[in-house]
């Protein structure tokens, strides 16, 4: 509507109408803070508050253990319209983040990564919190206690074809890293959803968090916020971080958006601020462990921690493929600090495959970091093709690859092979892809490494001048008092019923709604206060870019000073500012152990190793897995009776691939030896690997040509004689 055309009886008109629809949307607004003051205080009043949406029941108490911890185990109920899940799947366990909020967020409703996992038949269990810690808990006793909860999962599921899954969110998932590290034997797949694992990696310009501790002088700060705490972190100065991040949402955004849209968006914003007010505690040995050792000193990607059982933390030792999803809009965990710790462990990418390990990423092109774990839509595309393609991700060989997750359509191939409405492809990448997301030069890593330095002096002269005061003048009221001071506190309990000059909003609101008048979306003034809105956005959206990057110059301003690195000890000859963990000689004997042993195995086997093997031979050059052709695997070892478990299954296969990464030449000649006596049935297991590598469609020109040559292989009745092994020379890194 243009303002010109318009007369001053229909102005005053159109201004009316606003009016009484803006003090509707006014009364109704502060109504709903009403509701979510009295829920936060509802929520304060449950001994184990979370935001689960499914019925469960509690497995194992952790306040129990002979060392007690906050965490408690529970087992989730399927709902009445998911089919019953099936014991030959292996059980999910979906571990929540105790960063300021409470537990729950990984079921917060049907379409969540606990949804999709039970949609896909697993069992599936929740590992979650009370708000306050036990006394001198630590990040080590919480790590012992997981390790205790998955051995009760896999006790009571001995039909699972597999160890359990763990999916762990935002800070459950590095402390997931480090239970995977200290007990290899315990976990399946780790999924790792919007985790930092690399704290110093980002990029200029995008990653301002990463700075916090430069800006700080160090975890001193942390440790003054415990003392004052009488022993207690409030986990609400972490949320206030998060808040900080994006001041146009915090202050605007998402009180406008339930402000415009009062009649229907009041139940999601109260759903969401159950948990995002959910503020719970941190003992102080556990903050400062994490501050100290992951956030500012970054040394679990460098294998640098050592239990306190004398255990080093090496994430190579994982054995079970680790997977990565993380986004580029996430300005909590970008991309760099979810991915760069392979760059920090492996020099190689054949580092990798001495390692025997298989990494899988996926980068979200925008999504936010909470809604990696909470939107809908990346529980029903990620997370569904997760959960339905875990059984493939645990047989991938090893090496790094990227999840292409695409929508079907009618023009693919075999798309009745295909889970859902997503066909997923597992691709070969190499660490250059990594690189190529951009990351920190070596003068950033001195700078970084400047800070962990002065954190160290810092913190040691607080311990030393001001802590043993702090300490005598704190108690629990006086800390009790400061937790409900915090703004973040204050705003939920003075807008509630607990503030008497609140109370008369209830019966507002109720004859507000009964008179409600909206006003026509075209109505001038309307559009007026969404162009105030827009420009409120990108105001503070401007105050936040401009802040960000005074802090970001402010921060490589001090810590590129060279007096100060050399005054913390960093030399400008040294070539890097950390060591990177060296070549294991212990693993590296055993890598050429298994070499030896697998150059002496390849004329070994029958018809299922050959054929395993040509599959191999044949996918190789297209450098990517395809979940069709894995279905059509499965639904073909299920038609002809599996003699092998999916753990037997996935040894062959890796076997096979690392034969063929040896000696290609050489385990390709000795194909008709494995079928040896078998002869006149190449013909049908020609057909079914056939079968199988085109499942996903056509092969390129490398691969029909590797077809065409097993198939003669296949097909010819003279076996090749079984000759003694030749010598070959040795990989240079290694090929295990």
């Amino acid at each position: 509507m243009e303002f010109a055309k318009l007369n001053p009886f229909t102005l005053s008109q159109e201004m009316m109408a606003y009016l009484m629809d803006a003090g509707q949307r006014t009364v109704l607004y502060w109504d709903v803070m009403r509701q979510r003051g009295n829920q936060y205080f509802e929520h304060l009043a449950k001994t184990a508050p979370n935001v689960l949406q499914f019925e469960c029941e509690l497995v194992m108490d952790g306040r129990k253990l002979p060392r007690p911890v906050n965490y408690g185990l529970v087992k989730i109920q399927p709902p009445a319209e998911i089919k019953p899940p099936q014991d030959r799947k292996r059980p999910f366990i979906v571990i929540d983040p105790r960063a300021g909020h409470g537990p729950g967020i990984g079921g917060f409703k049907p379409e969540s990564e606990i949804g999709e996992a039970m949609k896909a038949g697993h069992h599936c269990y929740f590992i979650g919190f009370t708000p306050n810690p036990e006394p001198g808990q630590t990040i080590e006793a919480v790590i012992d206690a997981w390790a205790i909860f998955f051995e009760e999962v896999a006790r009571r599921h001995p039909k699972a074809d597999g160890k359990p899954v763990a999916i762990g969110n935002c800070q459950a998932g590095w402390a997931l890293m480090m239970l995977a590290a200290k007990r290899p034997e315990l976990c399946g797949p780790v999924m790792l959803a919007g985790s930092p694992v690399s704290y110093w990696a980002g990029v200029h310009g995008i990653n301002p968090m990463r700075y916090t501790g430069g800006m700080l002088a160090g975890s001193w700060l942390t440790a003054l916020t415990s003392d004052l705490g009488n022993g207690k972190f409030d986990g609400a100065w972490l949320v206030q971080n998060f808040e900080n991040l994006n001041p146009a949402n915090t202050l605007w955004t998402k009180q406008y958006n339930l402000y415009a849209n009062i009649d229907t968006e009041a139940p999601r914003y109260l759903g969401f601020e159950r948990w995002w007010g959910g503020h719970v505690l941190l003992s102080a040995e556990e903050i400062q462990y994490i501050v100290d050792n992951l956030f500012v000193g970054n040394k679990l990607s460098s294998a640098e921690m050592v239990t306190a059982d004398g255990v080093r933390l090496d994430l190579r030792k994982i054995r079970s493929p680790i997977i990565c999803l993380c986004s580029k809009g996430d300005n909590i965990t970008p991309p760099q600090q979810a991915l760069d710790w392979i760059l920090d462990l492996y020099g190689s990418d054949e580092d990798i495959l001495a390692a025997g390990q298989t990494i899988v990423y996926t980068v979200h092109e925008t999504i936010g970091h909470l809604g990696i774990f909470v939107s809908a839509g990346v529980a029903k595309k990620e997370h569904e093709e997760f959960a339905s393609n875990i059984e493939m991700i645990d047989c991938l060989p090893p090496g790094l690859y990227e999840a292409v997750i695409q929508k079907k359509s009618a023009q693919d191939a075999h798309t009745e092979l295909v889970i859902g409405a997503y066909i997923s492809r597992f691709e070969r990448r190499t660490l250059a892809d990594i690189r190529a997301m951009g990351g920190n030069t070596p003068a950033d890593e001195r700078c970084f490494a400047a800070v962990a330095r002065l954190s160290e002096t810092t913190h040691g002269l607080y311990r030393t001048t001001a802590q043993p005061m702090v300490r005598a003048l704190s108690n629990e009221t006086s800390a009790d008092w400061l937790r409900r001071m915090h703004p973040l506190r204050l705003s939920y309990e003075l807008c509630s019923d607990q503030n008497p000059a609140v109370r008369p909003l209830e019966t507002m609101a109720e004859q507000a709604r009964k008179n409600r008048q909206p006003v026509a979306a075209d109505n001038l003034f309307l559009q007026w206060e969404k162009l105030f809105s827009n420009w409120m956005t990108l105001s503070l959206d401007a105050f936040r870019d401009w802040r960000d990057l005074l802090v970001e110059h402010t921060f490589f301003g001090i810590y590129s000073q060279p007096w100060l690195q050399a005054l913390m000890g960093l030399r400008a000859s040294d070539a890097a500012p950390r060591l990177r963990p060296g070549q294991d000689t212990d693993r590296m004997a055993f890598v050429q152990h298994q070499m030896e042993r697998l150059r002496a195995k390849m004329d070994q086997g029958g018809p299922k190793e050959a054929m395993i093997r040509a599959i191999v031979y044949i996918r190789v050059p297209e450098n990517a897995a395809d979940e069709r052709g894995f279905e059509m695997l499965r639904q073909i070892r299920a038609e002809h009776g599996q003699d092998q478990t999916l753990g037997q299954f996935k040894n062959t296969l890796r076997e096979q691939y690392f034969m063929l990464h040896l000696d290609e030449a050489r385990a390709l000649a000795l194909l008709p030896s494995l079928l040896k006596g078998h002869e006149e049935h190449g013909p049908q297991y020609f057909e079914v690997i056939k079968r199988i590598v085109t499942a996903g469609g056509p092969l390129h020109e490398e691969g029909q040509r590797r077809l065409n040559q097993v198939e003669k292989m296949f097909t010819t009745s003279k076996p090749a004689p079984r000759s003694p092994r030749k010598k070959e020379p040795a990989l240079a890194k290694g090929g295990m």
